[in-house]
């Protein structure tokens, strides 16, 4: 299975830089993956989708001002730092994976307002590992600012602030947004619970795994960072009375699908508890998934991990047309862009 297997051509038009004016006005394309037929609707249509007894899971991440502008303490200029996941103890702070931008060192010395990090060690893919005598997440909030992706070309405002944030974000810890659930609304939320769906939460920190391409022209030879997931008693239940019942289990973005699929075993076996752990499962084509009947997301990036993934769950000869559907219908393609729902 090779990576250029999953490039298709995307207009720089349709790539959509800025949210919508309100979020969720959005429109969603909805796919039936056993028959391949696509419906264009707008996102608010989702309830029409999703039945009662279904339960919907969402990632309640929440997205760090990950981007930090540094100054190398002998004068050597400015270094740009992207804090993208902790490096030891799930409560230590003070060390962190980065993606830097410019040349580093082990021993260099960097400085952000009255702190100083310390690059402790250079690892492969312009990764380091830093260390702060401080919380970096504090000083990231002090400091940092919204890590936009590269391919909005543009520097992020206030506005990022709040719409590169779920509504239901209250876990610090990821890099990035679970794109899926953006263009999600308490009011769609609220919609959904009086149809009688039940909404879940569950954590993934969104970091390289999700989002660190692919260098190996075979895909199967990729290998997926881990990512910090809980999954808590109350969720663990409701996904075992869904599947005692027959009903659907729909996850809200490609973060949670890794987070189910990854902890499948644990969720129905054993005790209902709270669960904990760091997935790297990689979900490409020819993936048997366990444990989601639905998926809600966005147009993904070509030849990316969660393109893939969607790919496995869609199937690909349904998926591509799908996407080129989108394309000359001029849907809004990546974070900020249109969703698709998936069953």
């Amino acid at each position: 299975m090779q990576l250029s297997d999953f490039h298709y051509n995307i207009p720089q038009e349709l790539i959509a830089s800025q949210p919508p004016a309100e979020r969720g006005e959005a429109r969603l394309l909805a796919l039936d993956r056993a028959t391949g037929k696509i419906a264009d609707r707008t996102y608010g249509d989702i309830v029409d989708y999703l039945q009662s007894g279904d339960v919907l899971v969402i990632n309640d991440t929440k997205v760090i001002k990950a981007r930090l502008i540094t100054h190398k303490s002998n004068g050597g200029g400015v270094r740009e730092l992207v804090l993208v996941e902790k490096h030891g103890p799930a409560d230590d702070w003070h060390r962190h994976r980065v993606i830097y931008r410019r040349r580093l060192k082990a021993g260099d010395e960097l400085k952000i307002g009255n702190n100083t990090i310390n690059v402790e060690e250079i690892l492969s893919d312009g990764i380091a590992v830093v260390r702060a005598e401080r919380d970096l997440l504090a000083i990231a909030e002090e400091h940092g600012s919204v890590p936009l992706p590269p391919y909005m070309q543009r520097e992020a405002t206030a506005t990022d602030s709040e719409r590169y944030q779920t509504v239901f974000a209250r876990e610090a810890g990821s890099v990035a947004a679970p794109t899926a659930s953006l263009n999600m609304t308490e009011a769609t939320l609220q919609k959904l619970r009086q149809k009688g769906v039940k909404i879940a939460y569950a954590t993934l920190h969104v970091g390289l795994g999700t989002f660190l391409p692919i260098r190996v022209k075979d895909v199967t030879l990729h290998k997926m960072h881990q990512e910090y997931y809980e999954i808590p008693s109350e969720t663990v239940r409701l996904l075992r009375e869904s599947q005692v019942r027959g009903n659907r289990i729909v996850a809200l973005g490609t973060t949670i699908t890794r987070t189910l699929e990854y902890a499948h075993d644990d969720i129905f076996e054993g005790d209902i508890r709270d669960l904990c752990g760091e997935a790297d499962i990689f979900i490409y084509p020819g993936y048997q998934f366990k444990t989601i009947q639905g998926l809600i997301t966005n147009f993904h990036m070509p030849e990316s991990t969660v393109l893939m993934l969607t790919a496995a769950f869609a199937g690909w000869d349904k998926l591509r047309p799908a996407y080129e559907h989108a394309v000359a219908k001029r849907y809004n393609f990546f974070s900020y862009g249109d969703s698709m729902v998936i069953l």
